[in-house]
């Protein structure tokens, strides 16, 4: 049984399409009930829709509660929910200038319902000798950037929290391992500016751009047997975006330009 928070959007989506072809059923748990149950009802009785709200501790703990009440079981916990508002994307800029509440609800919405989520999932796991966790970091907690810094903060707070968990928990059987998706092409970044996708794909060393799908992937092996000797890591799947030098595309233009 596999939970997958912010299932109504796109990697949600292509998770659970990939955890029900794996054998799955799965809670499409998400603010938004009337997508999730539309992600769900792709799936016929392998998945279902859960409305719950990340911002509060007590329909996280309901979400657990009621599944584990439902199915028996928590398997898989997929904490995939981001706090992607316009005030927070607008608004979480320098350290200068981010207002407290824009870094308050990201800390409590990015970090503190994925804490939640661990805290009252992890009990069900362990009555039923263990579970898999996954997380959902992104490249903004490894690197600094010039905006978005109350996000980057809140999801670096998510790479300690997995290996915190990890820590406490392995010996008992659940493994708690983190994704840094890099620039996926969900839809909301399909309605983003060419001249970003533009800039921004030049820093990709694959031929193409991520697809919710390659996410979807890792999230399934993450939550199998076969990731069974891997806990407590952080795996990017940003077709390596951090694994060059900053100037690394600059320098390629000024090869080429002098060839």
């Amino acid at each position: 049984m596999a939970i997958v928070t912010g299932g109504a959007g796109g990697i949600g989506a292509a998770a659970t399409a990939r955890f029900v072809s794996e054998g799955a059923h799965v809670v499409v748990a998400d603010i938004d009930e009337a997508r999730a149950k539309e992600v769900a009802d792709r799936h016929g009785d392998k998945a279902f829709a859960c409305a719950f709200d990340a911002a509060d501790n007590e329909s996280v703990r309901a979400l657990m509660d009621g599944t584990a009440a439902r199915f028996g079981r928590i398997d898989v916990l997929y904490n995939n929910l981001a706090q992607l508002s316009e005030v927070a994307v607008t608004q979480d800029t320098t350290v200068v200038d981010t207002p407290f509440e824009v870094w308050n609800d990201l800390m409590a919405i990015n970090a503190g319902s994925y804490f939640a989520a661990c805290k009252f999932a992890i009990p069900h796991m362990l009555a039923n000798g263990g579970g898999a966790i996954i997380n959902t970091a992104t490249g903004c907690a490894l690197a600094g950037d010039v905006r978005r810094t109350s996000y980057g903060a809140s999801k670096a707070a998510v790479v300690a929290l997995t290996k915190y968990v990890a820590t406490q928990y392995g010996k008992q059987g659940i493994r708690c391992n983190t994704i840094a998706p890099g620039l996926i092409l969900t839809e909301t970044l399909k309605r983003a500016s060419p001249e970003l996708l533009n800039l921004m794909s030049r820093h990709i060393l694959t031929p193409r751009l991520g697809q919710p799908e390659d996410i979807a992937a890792l999230a399934a092996f993450l939550a199998s047997d076969e990731s069974g000797y891997i806990n407590g890591e952080l795996i990017a799947c940003d077709g390596g975006l951090l694994a060059h030098l900053p100037q690394t595309a600059e320098i390629e233009d000024l090869m080429n330009a002098q060839s």
